[in-house]
C-alpha cells in the first residue's frame, strides 16, 4: 500500500491553569463559508475541569477563529450549554445537577448545521465526583453561526430499554450520509448489569434541529475481567467502516460493510506484530482518499511519568487489509510535557488540511515541573495529496 506524507504544524491559541481549573476536551467543528473570504468559521468547544477531582466538568466554553487560527476569539462561557438543576434526580429522590459533558462538534451537511454530540454527568448540588454513573444519556446541540452561540442541550430519547438508561455519546466521532442518516456510535451498560460497558452504533435521523434514534447496530462486547468497550469512534474509508474502541487493558478495532454490523473486534497493533500499548484512553480516526490514520497514545515512549501514559500524541497510518499501524509511519502529533493528552478531537478542514486539537490536562498534581502549563494544542496536518473525500468539514458516505 502506498503511504502519504504530510506537514506538521503546532499552534498554541489559548492556555488555562490557575484556581485548579484547566482546560479539557478542546473539540473543533466548521461552519463552511462563515469565516473570512470565504474561509471557515472554526468553533471549538472546551470544558473547565477541576485538578483537585475526578471527572467535575463545571463550564462548557466555545471560541471561534475565521481566519484559519490566524486570530481566535476568547473562551467564553455559554449559558445555554452550562448544567441544570433536575429535581428528585438523584438514587434517593435528591436534586442533583446535570452537566453535559465529552462534546464532540461537527458538520452535518446534509441540513448545514452544526451539530455537537456528548453525554450527561450527574452530581451533586455542591459538585465533586459524578453521581448515578449509570445513568447517562446522549445530549446534543446546534450550533446558531447568526448569534455565535449554541441552542440549548437537549437529550437525545431512546425508546429501547436494554440501553435507555445507560447510554453514552461522550467522546465519540461519528459518520453523516448524504441524505443526513447519521451513524453514531455508543457505549452502554446492559440493564441488571454495572461496571460493564458494550459498544453499539445508534442509526439516527437529523432534519437540521432535533435528533431522533431509529434504531442500533450489533452490540458488541468483552466476556473479560476488565470495563468493557468504551468511548467508540466510527470511520468509513473506501467502502468500509473501522470502529476503534477504548479497553482498560488494550485499544481495539473492528470492521464492517456497512457501519452497523462488525467482525469481532481485535486489538491495536503494530505491522510487526507488536501491541501498539494503547490502553485505557480513546483513539481517534484521521480519514483522507488516500490513507485512513489513528490518532492515539501508547506505552513504551519513555512515558512513565504520565499518567496512563496519555502523553505524546501520536499518529499512524492504518494498513486496513490487516488493520495494523505501519510503525514507519508513527509520528509525534503533540510533544509529552508532563501532562496527558488523552481526550482529543479531529477536524477536516478543508480538502488540504486536517487539525488536532488537545489540551493539556494537568493531572497529576505537580505534573507543569516537565513543562506544561496547560495549553491548548492545534496540530495542523497539511497533506501532500488533496483529501477528496472531505464534505465541507464531514466524511460522507
Amino acid at each position: 500500500m502506498s503511504l502519504l506524507d504530510y506537514e506538521l504544524r503546532r499552534e498554541t491559541p489559548t492556555r488555562l491553569f490557575e484556581n485548579n481549573l484547566c482546560y479539557v476536551h478542546p473539540r473543533a467543528g466548521i461552519v463552511p463559508g462563515a469565516g473570512k473570504d470565504g474561509a471557515p468559521r472554526v468553533v471549538m468547544t472546551m470544558t473547565t475541569h477541576n485538578v483537585l477531582a475526578c471527572d467535575e466538568y463545571k463550564k462548557l466554553l466555545s471560541m471561534e477563529t475565521d481566519d484559519l487560527g490566524a486570530r481566535w476569539t476568547e473562551p467564553l462561557v455559554s449559558d445555554t450549554m452550562a448544567p441544570r438543576l433536575q429535581a428528585g434526580g438523584g438514587y434517593d429522590g435528591q436534586d442533583v445537577i446535570v452537566a453535559t459533558s465529552d462534546f464532540v462538534p461537527q458538520w452535518h451537511a446534509a441540513s448545514g448545521k452544526l451539530l455537537g454530540t456528548g453525554h450527561t454527568v450527574t452530581y451533586p448540588l455542591e459538585f465533586g465526583y459524578p453521581l448515578n454513573r449509570a445513568s447517562r444519556f446522549p445530549t446534543y446541540s446546534v450550533y446558531d453561526p447568526n448569534a455565535g452561540e449554541w441552542m440549548p442541550w437537549r437529550k437525545l430519547r431512546i425508546p429501547d430499554e436494554a440501553m435507555s438508561q445507560n447510554c453514552s455519546a461522550g467522546s465519540t466521532s461519528r459518520v453523516d450520509g448524504p441524505d443526513g442518516t447519521i451513524l453514531l456510535p455508543v457505549c452502554m451498560m446492559r440493564r441488571g448489569i454495572t461496571g460493564k460497558s458494550a459498544a453499539t452504533v445508534l442509526r439516527c435521523e437529523f432534519d437540521g434541529a432535533a435528533l431522533h434514534y431509529l434504531d442500533h447496530g450489533d452490540v458488541l462486547e468483552l466476556t473479560d475481567r476488565t470495563r468493557g468497550f468504551q468511548e467508540p469512534s466510527l470511520a468509513r474509508y473506501r467502502e468500509e467502516y473501522f470502529l476503534t474502541l477504548r479497553n482498560d487493558r488494550r485499544g481495539y478495532v473492528a470492521r464492517s460493510q456497512d457501519g452497523l454490523h462488525f467482525q469481532e473486534p481485535m486489538p491495536w497493533t503494530f505491522d510487526d506484530g507488536s501491541e501498539l500499548g494503547n490502553y485505557e484512553t480513546q483513539q481517534r480516526w484521521v480519514v483522507h482518499s488516500d490513507g485512513l490514520f489513528l490518532v492515539y497514545t501508547r506505552r513504551g515512549a519513555r512515558n512513565d511519568h504520565v499518567s496512563r501514559h496519555r502523553a505524546p500524541l501520536f499518529m499512524g497510518q492504518v494498513d486496513t487489509d490487516h488493520l495494523c499501524i505501519i510503525r514507519e509511519t508513527e509520528r509525534v502529533l503533540v510533544p509529552e510535557r508532563g501532562a496527558r493528552l488523552g481526550n482529543f478531537g479531529v477536524t477536516p478542514i478543508s480538502p488540504e488540511e486536517t487539525w488536532v486539537t488537545v489540551a493539556e490536562w494537568m493531572q497529576p498534581v505537580g505534573c507543569e515541573r516537565y513543562g506544561c502549563d496547560g495549553s491548548i494544542w492545534v496540530a495542523r496536518i497539511r497533506w501532500e495529496k488533496v483529501n477528496e473525500t472531505f464534505n465541507g468539514g464531514t466524511m460522507t458516505l
